[in-house]
């Protein structure tokens, strides 16, 4: 999946714009203009993958920025992962069957775990299940909601349910530009033998390198690209 380490540039889509929410909620949003512009942004700046997430779709349980997504799959000839607002096989497959590489599947993985293990019969290795981290727990619903989950104990249960790869989302620090925390993100590297993809509170080149320390596979960055804290290209050659 991750032939080598990458940093991926993120896209949430908020009734159509560019957001950034801090720690997932909303209210928070900064917003960054239009989404197919951000993606051809990032695409020429040298990413090899984009991040795209419906946070509309997130938060009310189905797909809410089909149009915008549907735009920068037309714009763009790069690995695209996407998620928010994907909570049933049909909507996965139906991406994936349009040219989308992955799917991430949060609320759905947790309510339906059997979904991975359909989606990835159809497309192998195409599921990206999504561990939200608030306060050690795993969170749904557009972060809203606990589940009492462990992340490194969900992430192996995934695994074995047929999961490409693991994204895990630190959101006690998502948004906030405040740096990382490794120990979550190991204690899931540790916990599977999939790509484990982090996300959650990059500020610097030094929180990306630590999370590459730290045996994470891919780095998810938005604030920090959009804030112009470095440059992809910074990033991407550390």
């Amino acid at each position: 999946m991750f032939s080598e380490f990458e940093v991926i540039p993120a896209v949430d889509m908020q009734d159509g714009e560019v957001v950034q929410l801090v720690g997932g909620e909303r209210g928070t949003e900064r917003t960054y203009g239009d989404p197919v512009a951000a993606a051809r942004r990032w695409v020429e700046q040298g990413a090899a993958t984009l991040h795209l997430v419906d946070l509309d779709g997130a938060f009310e349980g189905e797909r809410q920025n089909a149009t915008a997504v549907e735009a920068i799959l037309n714009a763009v000839d790069v690995d695209v992962q996407i998620g928010g607002g994907i909570r049933t096989e049909a909507d996965a497959v139906g991406l994936l069957d349009r040219g989308v590489d992955r799917v991430i599947l949060g609320t759905a993985a947790v309510e339906t775990p059997e979904i991975v293990e359909e989606i990835s019969a159809v497309h192998p290795g195409s599921v990206m299940v999504s561990l939200d981290a608030r306060g050690g727990e795993v969170v749904v619903s557009g972060w809203t909601e606990g589940t009492g989950l462990d992340p490194a104990e969900a992430a192996e249960r995934y695994e074995q349910l047929g999961a490409g790869a693991i994204l895990f989302t630190d959101v006690d620090v998502e948004g906030q530009l405040s740096g990382v925390r490794t120990d979550p993100v190991q204690n899931v590297v540790d916990a599977v033998d999939i790509p484990v993809v982090a996300s959650g509170g990059v500020a610097t080149l030094d929180d990306i390198r630590d999370l590459r320390s730290a045996g994470a596979d891919a780095v998810v960055v938005g604030s920090a690209l959009y804030e112009g804290k470095f440059t992809l290209e910074d990033a991407r050659t550390l």
